[in-house]
């Protein structure tokens, strides 16, 4: 059945992306709607009592490590719609075996103070594009083109093709230094001897020192909502609950934006798309899972190294060598023996997510995509090596697998959780080679979720883009 034409626009999905494309569009004066599936808005970005009543945990994302930067949100009036961060002291931090741990704090200084004889080069080396930051992100967050800072962007291209291995072995000469760009460049799920891993490491690292790592406070449900509330506020439409299962359904708009994944694309719009088209899409690969355990607490995790009580996020791994084994067994199909564990601990520095004097947390590691092997234990064994005494505090517990994951958000095939393997070879060019990769041959068909340019992560950014070339196209 056909929809009402009166929608110049829909937009298919309300994750981050989904819902910028969406608020960017409705700016521009177009009449917008959303249909999502879920019975709440927010795609990976959705809240939960996962463990005890109470206790308020996110099902996928907390740290909102680019929301803050991107150019996008930046521009949206979300603190009037609801939306608070809270940052803790530090961003990450990654603790070794002899109780010590190296800490990314918003500071240079401080951070190099943990790196012992690494601490001037981790200055050195990053401060420069701490310093031009504000120019730099708007090109990183940008689809392939010329960018606004060429040489600004040549220099860091420079770094950043780099594997992390070679980057970080020929920066630094320590096992701190190492394993913190080991534990922050690791974000990018593939072996950290790949090209270009240390661009995943660069970034994350440099928005610490720019702007921290925060939380929604809450939950990442209220950056949802207040996304959200704000696009309502435009005359904006969301309907919940509400699947689509074919294109065809929505033929009265003029352009249809899809906030999910290729191999959704071709479930709902295979019909109508060129086969060429659709093989390349089809080709699309997707990269490891994450098996999720979530925590509730009667304390705080009681870390050998007391540092990491000060950072939001912790990287559990032991040396670069230790993270760079368990990064690649995915990979090779197998799961680790003892996993890079990357964990988050927000009532730290958000208590409203917990009952006075209780606590949170939650901590994933990678495994091959859409494995069941229950990678709990492992992961647990990994937090009493660094914090002995942590499963004395725990009083609830929730474990999802890859496939858990999927089900919560369908866009995460197989539990991955970036909406793509992050390969080189799909950096720039996902979903397919395409001068504009938002558009597919269909007219008024368009991708706008993290399967597209600039990838995973809550910057709204393939959404935005998505908008804008809708706009060019169709909704001029």
């Amino acid at each position: 059945m056909a929809m009402d034409s009166s929608y110049d626009a829909v937009v298919i999905g309300s994750g981050p992306n989904g819902l910028s494309a969406a608020i960017a569009l409705a700016r521009a004066g177009r009449k917008v709607l959303v249909r999502e599936q879920a019975v709440t808005v927010g795609g990976s970005c959705r809240s939960a009592e996962l463990t005890l009543p109470g206790f308020t945990h996110d099902i996928c994302s907390t740290v909102q490590a680019l929301a803050q930067v991107s150019p996008f949100l930046k521009s949206l009036p979300l603190r009037e719609h609801g939306l608070e961060l809270a940052s803790p002291p530090a961003a990450y931090a990654h603790p070794l075996d002899d109780g010590t741990a190296a800490v990314a704090f918003p500071s240079l200084a401080d951070t190099a103070r943990t790196l012992g004889a690494d601490g001037p080069a981790w200055e050195k080396h990053l401060g420069p594009f701490v310093e031009c930051w504000d120019e730099l992100v708007p090109d990183l967050l940008a689809p392939i083109g010329v960018p606004k800072h060429p040489l600004l962007m040549a220099s860091f291209g420079l770094r950043a093709i780099r594997s992390a291995r070679g980057l970080a072995e020929s920066w630094f000469k320590g096992p701190h230094a190492r394993a913190l760009f080991a534990g922050v460049s690791a974000h990018s799920i593939l072996p950290l001897e790949s090209a270009a891993t240390a661009a995943m490491g660069l970034v994350l690292a440099l928005s610490a020192h720019a702007v921290n790592w925060p939380v929604a406070r809450g939950g990442s449900q209220n950056l949802a909502n207040a996304l959200a509330g704000y696009f309502r506020s435009l005359g904006g439409t969301i309907e919940t609950s509400a699947t689509v299962e074919n294109v065809d359904e929505l033929s009265g708009a003029k352009a249809i934006l899809c906030d999910i994944s290729p191999k959704q694309l071709i479930a709902i719009a295979g019909h109508r798309l060129p086969s060429g088209y659709r093989k390349r899409l089809e080709k699309f690969r997707y990269g490891p899972g994450a098996w999720k355990v979530d925590w509730a607490l009667d304390g705080p995790i009681p870390w050998k190294a007391a540092a990491c009580g000060q950072a939001g996020t912790i990287h559990l791994g032991g040396t670069f060598d230790e993270v760079a084994a368990a990064e690649r067994a995915p990979w090779e199909g197998r799961n680790a023996e003892r996993p890079y564990v990357l964990l988050v601990q927000p009532t730290l520095f958000d208590p409203s997510r917990a009952p006075a004097g209780k606590h949170i947390a939650w901590a994933y590691c990678h495994v091959p995509h859409g494995s069941t092997f229950d990678m709990t234990e492992r992961i647990e064994a990994q937090l009493e090596r660094f914090a002995p005494g942590f499963g004395e505090r725990v009083i609830g517990r929730s474990v999802i697998s890859p496939a858990d994951l999927q089900r919560h958000n369908p866009n995460l095939i197989g539990g991955d959780i970036t909406g793509g393997a992050n390969l080189l070879s799909q950096l720039f060019t996902r979903p397919v080679a395409r001068f504009d990769p938002y558009s597919t041959p269909v007219r008024g068909l368009y991708l706008c979720s993290a399967s597209t340019p600039p990838g995973g992560g809550v910057h709204g950014m393939c959404g935005y883009w998505a908008a804008q070339s809708a706009l060019r196209r169709e909704l001029r």
